[in-house]
């Protein structure tokens, strides 16, 4: 009997390191799918992002959403997270991030980033 117990104990000290191993895995995915978002706005060169009523070019949007998925990563552990918790609307007003393109078309980031994000996952 004791030694059925030592196996059990042996297996799941075992399988501790591996669960921990994927966790820190699927951890990294989201963090590098998170930072392919961001790049997707910076590459937006030509686009205008709004954001309480001003105009901020694609690398200074990227740099702020950067920021401010730092100062809220205790909150977003996933790509769908980041969208909804910091990268679609004002903290402060709760008004919408938007995406003006070149042709005067505007979409809400949040649209945007999820059709990037799905793009991303059909890549994989």
């Amino acid at each position: 009997m004791r030694s059925i117990v030592a196996v059990l104990v042996l297996s799941l000290v075992a399988a501790f390191p591996r669960a921990s191993l994927a966790e820190d895995a699927a951890v990294d995915a989201e963090r590098r799918t998170i930072e392919a978002l961001i790049a997707s706005v910076a590459g937006l060169g030509d686009a205008t992002f709004i954001r309480n009523g001003q105009s901020y070019d694609a690398s200074k949007a990227a740099r702020f959403l950067r920021e401010k998925w730092k100062s809220r990563e205790s909150e977003v552990r996933t790509a769908d997270e980041f969208i909804e918790r910091v990268a679609s609307f004002s903290s402060t007003t709760s008004k919408p991030y938007l995406i003006r393109f070149t042709d005067g078309r505007e979409i809400q980031s949040a649209d945007f980033l999820r059709a990037e994000l799905a793009r991303l996952r059909r890549a994989d």
